[in-house]
């Protein structure tokens, strides 16, 4: 038997959508690429709104293709002050056709972007996949060996840790991360409703959070609703009647009748961030790089734009003969991460932090801010514009 490990140049820990992602991205990029991940059903219902960076980056890798027919297009959005405040700001309507676009991205629940992934993943010569966990992440200064749950051993250059928040590599790699818990909790479910949404998702601003209804192929929606715990708590054990009752109340029933499909998740809300986003050949991806609320359709959409960057990267430094997990190529991945991750979190904490705030100057502040947005046709277009991608970024190509 030889117990010799198997070398890799890239391996990839974890198997979500941003590990996936990523996987494939380097696989096509000529690395030669594990991916350690179990294969698992994902029967998850919760959805991802997938920004037009993220589709044009899904349709390089051969992915988009596979599942765009489940997705429902995001053609305008609508912010609609529902806090009841003295002080109460504009609706603000955006819309893709005012910056030239037939739409913001799509809708898609995550099981099935899942299926065109693993689909896509199965296919690539490149790409090896363990069907097993992680369970010890060594960096040596040659590579960095990985020992699997069953028993398994490889070694790789370079480790894309896309393991999740409690990330196994980013622990490896001696990377703090800088937690703080937001006191919200977030309710998701799916519903059928008998008007028609008409490609518009809507939300809602509530004292304790945004409540989100974004749209679904056919007559359906999915709902994000941000509340605080006790109050979240209180909606999921409500029955499906009780639930659609509510949650049409809080539409204002702009979407009609509405009935609250099987499959509820709540989970509680907070910011993380990590000192650096590479260390010791291992580059953080996903939630193992950031963790933000589920406002401004933001989190999937930054993973894949890790799993973008850090293709590339690999992409030029073997093309150079360099090799791909040194300290100049992770210091180049923490550097084309950290503007992108930093100026996001920054925005939606302090647009979250402004909805929540009981201080009538911060109202008044934020409601002056949205009717300048509503009003101003140019900076209305520049945060449309800067929502779907940051216009510094520079255009990543995979192949």
């Amino acid at each position: 038997m030889n117990d010799a490990p198997a070398i890799f140049d890239i391996a990839v820990v974890g198997g979500g959508p941003a590990g996936l992602g990523t996987a494939i991205a380097l696989a096509e990029s000529g690395a030669k690429t594990a991916l350690i991940a179990r294969r698992a059903p994902y029967a998850d219902n919760r959805t991802t709104a997938l920004l037009g960076g993220s589709v044009d980056f899904l349709q390089t890798l051969d992915v988009w293709p596979r599942c765009k027919d489940n997705a429902a297009a995001l053609q305008a959005m609508r912010l609609v002050d529902d806090t009841g405040r003295l002080i109460r700001a504009p609706e603000v309507r955006f819309s893709a056709s005012e910056i030239g676009l037939d739409e913001f991205g799509y809708n898609i629940e995550n099981r099935l972007l899942m299926a065109a992934l693993e689909q896509r993943a199965a296919e690539l010569a490149a790409l090896t996949r363990f069907d097993d966990e992680a369970d010890t992440v060594s960096p040596g200064d040659a590579d960095v060996a990985i020992r699997t749950a069953q028993g398994g051993s490889l070694a790789a250059r370079l480790v894309a840790g896309a393991d999740g928040r409690q990330s196994l590599c980013r622990e490896a790699a001696g990377i703090e991360v800088r937690r703080r818990e937001l006191n919200q909790s977030a309710l998701t479910f799916n519903v059928s409703h008998s008007r028609p949404h008409r490609n518009i998702s809507t939300e809602f601003h509530t004292p304790q959070g945004p409540c989100v209804f974004v749209p679904l192929p056919g007559d359906r929606s999915s709902i994000v609703w941000v509340a605080a715990p006790k109050e979240a708590e209180r909606l999921l054990a409500l029955s499906d009647d009780e639930l659609s009752e509510a949650a049409e109340a809080q539409s204002h029933s702009i979407l009609g009748q509405l009935r609250v499909e099987p499959g509820r998740h709540l989970f509680p809300l907070a910011i993380e961030r990590p000192g650096q986003f590479a260390r010791h050949r291992i580059a953080l991806v996903g939630e193992a790089a950031h963790v933000i609320p589920p406002i401004g359709a933001q989190g999937l959409n930054m993973g894949l734009r890790d799993a973008a960057d850090l293709a590339e990267l690999v992409r030029e430094a073997m093309l150079a003969g360099e090799d791909p997990g040194s300290p100049q190529v992770m210091k180049r991945y923490d550097l084309a991460r950290r503007a992108d991750v930093l100026s996001r979190t920054f925005a939606i904490d302090i647009a979250n932090r402004s909805l929540l705030s009981d201080f009538l100057p911060m109202q008044s502040l934020r409601a002056a801010g949205l009717h300048l947005m509503d009003s101003f046709g140019p900076l209305r277009r520049l945060a449309m514009r800067e929502g779907l991608a940051p216009s510094w970024r520079p255009t990543r190509r995979v192949s």
